[in-house]
C-alpha cells in the first residue's frame, strides 16, 4: 500500500511538472515585410528557429515575411497593438516618432554595414530612449552606406552634383538638397522606370539595391561619396505584455541570440552590397572615387543636415548636441 501511495505521488507530481512545462511555452508571432527570399527574411526565419531551439522549446514563434501580417509602415504599431508578437521594419517608415534614433539614419559617412548596425545599437543601449519605451527592442542593424549613382553623367565634384534630379528620401533627399541637387521623392518600386525613362538623373540608394533592383542596369556611374554615406536602421521588436510573459532564463537566452543575430544581419548586408557592386560592375557601371578635398567639400555641405537634425531634437525637448555627438563617436 504505501508503495502505491508513493507511485501515485510520484505520477502526480510528474503530471504536474509536465503541466508546468506546457504552461510555460510562449508562442508567438513575427512579422516581417521582407519576401522569404530575402537575405534579412531568411535571417529572421533562422532567428525564430534558433530561440525555439536554444529555448529547449518553451518559446515557439511562427514567421509570417511578406508583410501577411502588417505592412511595413504599421509594423510596429502592429507590435504594440499586438496584431502581432515580433515585427522587423525600419524607423523611418515612421518619420518624426524616433527622434533620437533618427540621428544613425544621418549622412555621417558610414563605411559599411557592421560600422551602422554597431552605431545603431550603441545609440539605444546609451541612450534607451523614451520612444521605444512601448515595445521590448530586440536588436536593431543598419544596411551598407547609401550612396549616389546616375544614369548619363559622372558626379566628381559638388559643381557637377548643381541641378541633377535624384531619387531621394527622408534624409538622403535632405542630403540631395544640401548637395546643390534636386531631390525626387518616389518609392524605391519605382525607382528603375524612373531612371531608364529620364525622369530623374541618379539616386541615392545602398550599394546592394543595384543588384535586388536591378538598378546596376539603368545607373552608369557610382560616385564613393562614403563621407556622406548614410544608413536606415531596421528594428526588431516584441510585444511589452509577451515579453514579460517569458520566463527569465530564456529571456536570458534570447538577448544572447540577439547580440549573435545583429551581428549577423550585418554581415549579409556587407555580403549584399560586395554583390550589388559586382553586378554594377559587370554591366559596364564605372566608380568615381572622390579626391580628399571633394569629399571634405562634400561633408561640408551636408553639415546643416546634422545641424537641422540639432535643432528639431532640442525643439522636442531633447538634448540634440549630445545625441548626435554621440552617434559620431561610435564611428571613430
Amino acid at each position: 500500500m504505501k508503495k502505491l501511495l508513493t507511485t501515485v505521488l510520484a505520477v502526480g507530481l510528474l503530471c504536474i511538472g509536465l503541466s508546468g512545462q506546457a504552461r510555460a511555452e510562449v508562442k508567438l508571432t513575427y512579422s516581417n515585410f521582407f519576401p522569404p527570399t530575402n537575405h534579412q527574411s531568411q535571417l529572421a526565419e533562422a532567428w525564430c528557429k534558433e530561440v525555439e531551439k536554444r529555448t529547449g522549446g518553451k518559446v515557439v514563434i511562427e514567421y509570417y515575411p511578406g508583410g501577411t501580417l502588417s505592412k511595413a509602415a504599421q509594423c510596429y504599431d502592429g507590435v504594440v497593438e499586438g496584431i502581432s508578437d515580433i515585427g522587423l521594419s525600419c524607423l523611418a517608415y515612421s518619420r518624426g516618432r524616433f527622434p533620437v534614433m533618427a540621428a544613425v539614419d544621418l549622412p555621417l559617412g558610414y563605411k559599411d554595414a557592421a560600422q551602422a548596425t554597431a552605431t545603431a545599437n550603441a545609440v539605444y543601449e546609451h541612450f534607451k530612449p523614451e520612444e521605444l519605451a512601448d515595445v521590448e527592442p530586440m536588436y536593431f542593424n543598419g544596411h551598407g552606406p547609401g550612396l549616389l549613382f546616375t544614369v548619363s553623367k559622372p558626379i566628381k565634384t559638388l559643381t557637377d552634383m548643381q541641378g541633377e534630379k535624384i531619387r531621394a528620401t527622408g534624409n538622403s533627399a535632405k542630403l540631395v538638397a544640401a548637395l546643390g541637387g534636386t531631390p525626387v521623392a518616389k518609392p524605391m518600386s519605382e525607382n528603375y522606370q524612373l531612371l531608364q525613362k529620364g525622369v530623374v538623373d541618379g539616386s541615392m540608394h545602398p550599394i546592394e539595391s543595384n543588384r535586388s533592383f536591378k538598378l546596376g542596369e539603368v545607373c552608369k556611374f557610382g560616385t564613393d561619396d562614403f563621407s556622406v554615406a548614410y544608413t536606415t536602421v531596421f528594428f526588431i521588436v516584441m510585444n511589452k505584455d509577451k515579453w514579460a510573459a517569458i520566463d527569465p532564463e530564456s529571456q536570458k537566452i534570447i538577448r544572447e541570440i540577439n547580440r549573435e543575430w545583429a551581428g549577423r544581419h550585418a554581415a549579409a548586408w556587407d555580403a549584399a552590397d560586395a554583390d550589388g557592386r559586382q553586378f554594377f560592375l559587370d554591366q559596364g557601371g564605372e566608380i568615381v572615387e572622390l579626391s580628399a578635398e571633394e569629399s571634405a567639400a562634400w561633408a561640408k555641405a551636408a553639415q546643416p543636415v546634422l545641424d537641422n537634425y540639432v535643432t528639431e531634437l532640442n525643439d522636442k525637448g531633447l538634448d540634440g548636441k549630445t545625441v548626435l555627438a554621440f552617434t559620431q563617436s561610435t564611428l571613430q
